[in-house]
């Protein structure tokens, strides 16, 4: 019998191999390329709109591309239009949208330095990924992307439409896309009256429009349009002469760049980045973004910093608001510091500082959450040593401490010696917990936690405060619900993300305390400055009054308020969160209350209401002052009747309710 032998492949059988994988993937790369974005390449001729970002009732609040003014071809100088083609693309009008021969001299370049360093993009190619993809270089796959978009707009559109579009679209800096707006922004003019420097100044903006930022690195931009005006004399769109000529005519710019984004400029360069965050490997011309900011609270909010603000004469002194939906984590407002066009850091979302005593109502939520009551009492406090650390002087903006606090007295007077004395006796484990869950991550495990030396963002800060008020649930922040792409298919939606963190008892527990704080406590100011409803939260100020900050809520809002500098300084002598964020604030909530009108907090069946005397905390007696404290199961309810007021007449009690009154008053500017 016959054996027939196996021949073993030879190198060349290996390559054909591999080349038909390849050839089959890049086909189905390119034709899922062409399935995705076939439509939209379609819809070019016939004009594409702006990605619109809406409020939150559903109506058109801004546009992806802020400044953009798109103008005819014919309405831009030849100038420019020369300048853009002999610097960017000087074979665009003989290519079909990839030109082999940059391709090749970009590979080449890219294998010696090992990476992809050069593109060797078309005008064509840019415009592809201006109009549908990231601005970033990216990997080799995007780089293929770009090239597969590129063939398909060449053989929609004419090279005066890509041109057309092309100059309407390209990003120049500082959000302004198109050389119309930037020609009204950096000179004054529109684009169609741009001479010679001018234009090359302008289309040598394109390469790096950051580093070349006019208004901050000029000669730069100027070396720059000298090398475009080289570029055109090289490919016989100028003369020598008129090289010459433009090169000793420095174009003179605007002193004031113009980009007023006008108001909001914080929350929307906010949800741009929230966008742009989600679909990095896309940047869609005609696409719906459904926002969660609601138009009135957003100007209430910047006009309550703005003239917050303008009571205080320090120079440089900054704020920022922060306003969520308890029940959702939906982002209402965003104000990011004193003016966006001066400074656009945003420090509602990137400033991390100490929150002070703002943190301690999460010490004080795992305290109940162990098992402690609102009355349960934090002693020895003028005795208060912290194992490793006796030389560490606990104070107080008072003086005087009294040596038993309860749980709720310690919290709305603000006391320092109860807050450390009480994470020793619950432990920091159980804190740090609690705020990692609440959203408030990276504490330290000092003994100072209770005081609020970890950092956190205004955001995160007030996203934490809603555990309270919506029954105990840590919510993420939503800026965005929904995204849908110009067929009107949703190709983004965010649910909102809720998790049980604190039991509702345990919740309702903390309002009811935080509720003090603005009756009797630190926050009372808050009722003289207009906030009649039911409201709750906490003031908070750091070492050496570095940052000033008031959270609290109502049942349909939680808003947080940071004042301070952006390099930490002394906001001044008296730089209390009492005097200089709670007025914000209570300004900005007593308007927002117009708005989404507030109720009642809901009292939860998980708890027993029981009146109390106000000052022994027992069972009242005719005489005693009475409040209502909540009990959660477990919690040992009195049962003894008031031993401080056994035998007093009314009008000693009416004496000794209003001197404790008077304490309280002393203490407004407290912590």
């Amino acid at each position: 019998m016959a054996l027939s032998l196996r021949h073993p492949r030879t190198l060349k059988d290996y390559a054909v191999i591999a080349i038909a994988i390849v050839s089959v993937t890049v086909a189905v790369i390119a034709a899922a390329i062409v399935i995705r974005y076939g439509f939209a390449v379609n819809k070019l001729g016939r004009g594409i709109g702006q990605t619109m970002f809406y409020s939150a009732d559903d109506k058109p609040w801004f546009p992806l591309e802020e400044h953009r003014r798109d103008v005819p071809l014919n309405r831009i100088s030849a100038y420019l239009r020369d300048a853009v083609v002999a610097i960017e693309d000087h074979r665009f009008h003989s290519h079909v949208g990839i030109d082999p021969i940059a391709v090749g001299r970009a590979v080449v370049r890219d294998v010696r330095a090992g990476g992809l360093e050069e593109g060797g993009s078309t005008l064509t190619q840019q415009l592809a990924r201006t109009l549908f993809l990231s601005a970033s270089r990216g990997d080799w796959l995007r780089k293929g992307k770009e090239a597969i978009l590129a063939l398909m707009i060449e053989q929609r559109l004419t090279k005066t439409q890509i041109l057309e579009l092309y100059l309407n679209r390209i990003y120049l800096g500082g959000n302004v896309y198109g050389v119309e707006a930037m020609s009204q922004n950096v000179f004054g003019k529109p684009a169609f009256e741009l001479t010679l420097p001018e234009s090359a100044f302008i289309a040598g903006l394109i390469q790096m429009p950051s580093a070349l930022w006019p208004w901050s690195h000029y000669d730069r931009a100027l070396e720059r349009s000298h090398v475009v005006l080289a570029r055109m004399r090289a490919e016989g769109f100028i003369t020598t002469q008129a090289e010459q000529q433009a090169r000793a005519t420095p174009p003179r710019i605007l002193a004031d760049p113009g980009l007023d984004r006008g108001a909001s400029g914080y929350a929307q360069d906010y949800l741009r980045q929230q966008f742009k965050a989600e679909f990095e490997d896309d940047n869609p011309p005609d696409w719906k973004v459904r926002t969660t900011f609601v138009p009135a609270l957003q100007r209430e909010a910047e006009r309550a910093v703005t003239q917050g603000l303008a009571k205080f004469r320090q120079t440089g002194l900054q704020a920022a608001l922060v306003v969520i939906d308890p029940e959702t984590g939906d982002v209402l407002a965003l104000v990011g510091g004193r003016d966006f066009r001066r400074t656009p850091f945003n420090r509602a979302t990137d400033a991390r500082r100490q929150p002070g005593s703002a943190f301690k109502p999460f010490l004080y939520a795992a305290a109940l959450a162990g098992g402690m009551s609102p009355i349960s009492s934090i002693s020895n406090l003028n005795d208060l040593r912290v194992p490793g650390h006796d030389e560490w002087e606990i104070r107080n903006a008072s003086i005087k401490t009294r040596d038993t606090l309860t749980l709720r007295e310690a919290l709305y007077e603000s006391n320092n010696q109860a807050a450390v004395k009480l994470q020793t006796q619950v432990g920091s484990r159980p804190v740090l917990r609690l705020a990692d869950a609440a959203g408030l991550p990276r504490m330290p495990d000092v003994p100072s936690l209770a005081l609020g030396v970890g950092e956190a963002t205004p955001m995160q800060l007030t996203a934490a405060y809603a555990v309270f008020p919506n029954g105990g649930f840590g919510v993420a922040p939503r800026p965005i619900t929904q995204v849908l792409d110009n067929d009107g298919y949703a190709v983004f939606n965010r649910e909102v993300q809720r998790k049980p963190i604190i039991s509702e008892a345990v919740a309702y527990q903390m309002v009811s305390m935080l509720a003090d704080v603005v009756d009797v406590g630190t926050g009372a100011a808050a009722r003289s400055l207009g906030v009649r409803f039911p409201a709750a939260g906490k003031t908070g100020t750091t070492d050496d009054f570095k940052d000033a900050w008031f959270v609290g809520f109502s049942s349909t809002l939680v808003a947080g308020v940071w004042v301070g500098f952006d390099k930490p300084a002394t906001i001044g002598a008296d730089g209390y969160g009492a005097r200089y964020a709670l007025p914000i604030w209570a300004d900005f909530m007593s308007k927002a209350a117009r708005i989404r009108k507030p109720s009642e907090f809901r009292v939860p069946t998980t708890v027993e209401s029981v009146r109390l005397c106000r000052v022994s905390h027992m069972i009242p007696r005719d005489t005693c002052p009475t409040y209502t404290e909540y009990f959660k199961r477990g919690d040992a309810v009195p049962e003894d009747k008031c031993d401080v007021h056994r035998g007093q007449n009314a009008a000693e009690v009416i004496g000794g309710i209003f001197s404790k009154i008077g304490k309280g008053i002393g203490k407004i500017f407290g912590k």
